[in-house]
């Protein structure tokens, strides 16, 4: 197939990117750099299958017009800003990045009919009350402009597949971590905590460090957004994927550094937008996809300091 992957050099985008090639398929990115940088996508660009690396706004709709002149069977819909902080100071960035140009790109792909997978996020769901994870069905909870922003574009996007018989799947993969994310902001805690012990750092925790995370390993989440592309029944769809083991800050810090020594604790630039426990219940996507977690945490984090290691 003929595939548009957004954001696409991205942290997961090129994770996405590279499996799509690796499966067969061509593959043209578009992605602005706001957030990813084209040194990511740069092993790929001499891959027969790779066809370009466009750098553009998906809010430019002269652009995506010239964009959507070559045929696509399927579009990955994976730029966005994503940085909760960022939405707090500036939400009408957020919106305009998340929510239309979701818009905009949707338009082509309708008049096109073309596919679209749409990346949202674990951060719209409220917290989880239980053991049993969260499923598709618990309550959301847009405790940000950037998971506000998220639930609005993912509304757009199932309102397409319902009005107009647009193939459509919303994906919201849980913490996802690994090779190649960036050590900055807030996002990236795995990526962050091991530079700081690899650099003899101290690794600074937001709040107390009692809130959790269910940790999904880069590769897991790229197999999991490109098959809900591959796959019928995940049409007009909303689909987790996780690992299905949640883990506290203090715990994930104490595991990277080796111990409590070098952890301190620092005051939390957002509590009010703070979710305190995310675990994922991925049935749905083993039930539609096949689709499960192969790489455990402790695999995970160390693929990810060797990575590390290779560029410090």
């Amino acid at each position: 197939m003929n595939v548009l992957v957004t954001g696409g050099a991205g942290f997961i985008g090129r994770w996405v990117v590279k499996r799509l090639l690796e499966d067969g398929h061509r593959v043209t990115v578009l992605d602005d750099l706001s957030n990813g940088a084209e040194s990511n996508i740069e092993a790929f660009k001499a891959h027969e299958g790779f066809r370009q690396f466009i750098r553009g706004d998906i809010k430019d709709e002269a652009l995506l017009d010239e964009v959507f002149k070559h045929p696509f069977q399927l579009c990955y819909h994976l730029g966005a800003s994503i940085n909760v902080q960022d939405s707090i100071d500036d939400p009408g960035t957020t919106f305009d990045n998340d929510t239309v140009g979701t818009f905009r790109l949707l338009e082509r792909c309708r008049l096109h009919r073309v596919k679209i997978v749409f990346m949202s996020t674990c951060m719209v769901y409220d917290r989880c009350l239980d053991e049993s994870g969260i499923t598709e069905a618990h309550p959301a909870k847009p405790a940000s402009p950037y998971a506000g922003a998220k639930i609005a574009a993912e509304n757009m996007v199932l309102s397409y597949y319902y009005a107009y018989g647009l193939p459509a799947v919303v994906v919201r993969p849980f913490n996802t971590y690994g090779p190649f994310q960036k050590f900055g902001g807030e996002g990236g805690v795995v990526a962050i905590f091991i530079k700081k012990k690899l650099q003899a750092e101290d690794l600074q925790i937001y709040g107390d460090g009692t809130q959790t995370r269910d940790l999904l390993y880069v590769d897991d989440c790229a197999r999991f957004v490109v098959q809900a592309g591959y796959s019928d029944r995940a049409d007009g769809q909303i689909v987790n994927a996780g690992f299905g083991r949640d883990i506290s800050i203090n715990d994930l810090a104490k595991l990277i550094a080796g111990g409590e020594s070098r952890i301190r604790h620092v005051e939390h630039i957002h509590p009010q937008s703070e979710i305190q426990k995310l675990l994922c219940d991925y049935s749905k996507a083993r039930r539609l996809l096949g689709w499960e977690p192969q790489v455990t945490l402790e695999e995970g984090l160390k693929k990810t300091e060797d990575w590390i290691r290779t560029i410090l």
